[in-house]
């Protein structure tokens, strides 16, 4: 039957428990074209069995079952031969094996084997599996490994391999060896992802051995996969982690997973920061692992200098470890190591701020206001008050994050506006303005703690002497043109009193004989005749018609003032209850629409002193007046109701009016009298 089943070419299905004899033919000429794969040329034949489990690993366990898949797959259809006994030959296969192992000897070097490589050879090996074992290509791809790794023996390198090339060993291949390599690799899309597995599998498997064979082999596979997809290491990076972490305690097998996995970035940025982050920046705190991390951190951005094909990669989680190991004294990185993670940091920010860092650093605003303390080295400090600083100068958002965190970080806060009034000067003018409002609001916050007695009182008054100076940095001098609106009127009515006093009278003064000559006096005296004349026929019309249209106003109008203020008080009881937060929200959206709108910066300062100005103007005129307005009226009304005996008329409005006019008229004739009698003393004393 078994003959039969040999002679149409099918398959045989060895079982368990079968004794030798049973089917001594077909597994005699399975076992001599099986060896004929691989000691063609002096090849010895790769062991497809399991070894023996020395750790639970999530790489044991899948090798595991597709060792047993493959053990059962590889059994290629039996030839007719003439039967021979089985008991002779195991040891005449151990016997070819160790002559043919013996026979393979060790190059001085990887250039020399690869020299020595037959290709041609390497390629009838290759057909013939691949003949062989026409619907299995993980088989092919095995049976590369196994060759190449054979074939090329020479003394073995440290499991970085630090002192070569990033794409060393690969570089030495040549051309038609990496056309075979590729195009095998196409016709098994499917298997890569096993074929890269079983790859460091072995790798780490001949670690173990004493003397293992070199790696060499392998590691070309590795870089041949993973030069044209990268993705088949940085999709599964959560479980080389974990193979990582199961081979804690053996440093060079960590490098060699490190070194494999670390090929996936030589060829994408993007994928390379992946694997920096979530294999190499884990490891940063054991110190026979640091040095490689940074060192290929370092490599990989030699090898891609444009950085913009790495944005959207490290985000606020990824970045801050990575500063605080650059920057952070007494950590688990040796000093140099530091230093060289330092001078890598630069790039690494521009990294994580990414292509619009005007949208993205508010987000890192919180964490480095966190970490700005007394207790943080200088150089810390100094680079968090420079990254806080430019947080609010590109980033107009970070200023609202900056009033929400500041109740709770008023020690920070404090570091960062003496930062502020320190650098003041190198602050963009448009940025000066939008931070000369929040350093105000600051204030107002200030105010507020110390009448409430919440948070520490020294940080909180240390915060407010800082927001007194910085606002007064941001006033600045006035300009010269204010100073001379200020001193020409004062210089002009100084230089008029010194030529009165000097002539002894209006007339004999030179401005009096100027304003004579020119017809500017008699013009003038004209004027104040006309004016005068007209204000007094104002007055009796007033007197005569006021009376009347008053009343007749109050009879017909009141009703209709009544109703209208009724409806406006309503009104606006209506929207202060209902629209507080939509007009707090206009108020925002003004606010950040004036600063995204791009002016210039003397339109900016123009608007800032109009706006001084005007506060200037609310504060010490508008709101003392109005207040000495309102006291005025009151205690008008009270008089009025007083000499009117309670019951307010026109009559005796008029009568009080009249009498207040005449008060005034007399007033100012005494006045006035006073006056020319002082003159005429001092002209006679002349």
């Amino acid at each position: 039957m078994a003959a039969k089943a040999a002679g149409e070419g099918r398959w045989e299905v060895v079982k368990k428990g079968r004794r030798p004899g049973a089917g001594g033919g077909g597994r005699g000429g399975g076992g001599g074209d099986r060896r004929a794969l691989g000691e063609a040329n002096g090849v010895c034949k790769y062991d497809l069995t399991p070894p023996i489990q020395t750790t639970s690993t999530l790489y044991e366990r899948g090798f595991e079952k597709i060792m047993k898949r493959q053990n059962k797959e590889q059994v290629p259809p039996p030839a007719v031969e003439p039967k021979k006994p089985a008991n002779k030959k195991q040891p005449k296969k151990a016997a070819t094996v160790t002559s043919h192992s013996q026979k393979q000897s060790c190059f001085r070097s990887l250039e020399e084997a690869l020299k020595a490589l037959d290709v041609a050879a390497l390629q009838k090996e290759l057909d013939k599996s691949q003949s062989v074992f026409t619907g299995n290509p993980s088989v092919w791809l095995k049976d590369l490994a196994s060759y190449l790794n054979y074939k090329l023996q020479a003394p073995r390198s440290e499991p970085t391999l630090s002192q070569h090339p990033h794409d060393y060993p690969y570089s030495l291949v040549s051309r038609e060896l990496r056309g075979i390599i590729r195009g095998l690799l196409t016709k098994a899309p499917g298997s890569l992802e096993l074929f890269f597995d079983h790859c460091l599998f072995t790798m780490l498997q001949e670690l173990d051995k004493t003397p293992g064979e070199s790696l060499h082999g392998y590691r070309i596979c590795v870089q041949a996969i993973l030069q044209d997809k990268p993705k088949i290491v940085t999709t599964n990076l959560g479980k080389f982690l974990e193979l990582l972490r199961s081979h804690q305690s053996q440093p060079a097998k960590c490098l060699t997973i490190m070194w494999a996995v670390g090929q996936a970035g030589f060829t994408s940025l993007t994928e390379g920061l992946k694997v920096c982050l979530r294999i190499m920046l884990p490891v940063l705190g054991i110190k026979s692992l640091s040095s490689f991390a940074i060192a290929y951190l370092d490599r990989l951005l030699q090898i891609h200098p444009n950085l913009t094909k790495g944005f959207g990669v490290i985000g606020p989680k990824d970045f801050f470890p990575l500063l605080d190991f650059a920057y952070m004294p007494n950590n688990s990185l040796t000093p140099s190591l530091q230093e060289q993670l330092c001078r890598l940091y630069p790039r690494l920010k521009v990294l994580a701020f990414g292509a619009k860092p005007e949208s993205t650093l508010h987000f890192y605003f919180p964490s480095f206001l966190s970490r700005v303390t007394l207790s943080c080295s200088s150089d810390m400090k100094k680079e968090l008050l420079g990254s806080l600083t430019q947080c609010l100068t590109v980033d107009p958002l970070s200023a609202n994050v900056w009033r929400q965190l500041y109740p709770k970080h008023l020690s920070q806060s404090s570091l960062l506006l003496e930062h502020l009034l320190g650098s003041w000067e190198q602050i963009p003018k448009k940025t000066q303005v939008s931070l000369q409002e929040t350093i105000q609001s600051l204030k107002l916050t200030n105010q507020e703690l110390l009448k409430r007695g919440s948070g520490n009182t020294q940080e909180v008054a240390t915060c407010d002497t800082a927001c007194k100076g910085l606002l007064q940095r941001a006033q600045g001098p006035w300009p010269p043109w204010t100073w001379l609106l200020l001193l020409l009127p004062i210089f002009t009515v100084g230089l008029l009193c010194h030529d009165f006093w000097s002539h002894g009278s209006f007339q004999a003064s030179f401005s009096g004989r100027v304003l004579q000559s020119s017809g500017v006096l008699p013009a003038g005296q004209q004027v104040c005749a006309n004016l005068y004349y007209y204000v007094l026929q104002g007055y009796s019309w007033l007197e005569e018609t006021l009376p009347a249209y008053s009343s007749y106003l109050l009879t017909v109008v009141l009703p209709s003032l009544q109703l209208a203020w009724a409806h406006t008080s309503s009104t606006v009881s209506y929207l202060s209850t209902h629209c507080a937060s939509h007009l707090a929200w206009f108020s925002d959206s003004l606010a950040s629409l004036s600063q995204r709108i791009q002016l210039p910066d003397a339109l900016h300062q123009l608007l800032h002193y109009l706006r001084e100005l005007l506060l200037l103007l609310h504060q010490s005129v508008l709101l003392p007046v109005w207040h000495l307005l309102l006291e005025a009226l009151a205690r008008a009304q009270e008089h009025c109701h007083e000499v009117c005996r309670g019951e307010v008329t026109w009559d005796c409005m008029k009568t009080q009016l009249g009498e207040a006019a005449r008060w005034t008229w007399l007033s100012l004739q005494d006045i006035t009298v006073a006056f020319l009698d002082w003159a005429l003393t001092m002209i006679s004393q002349q």
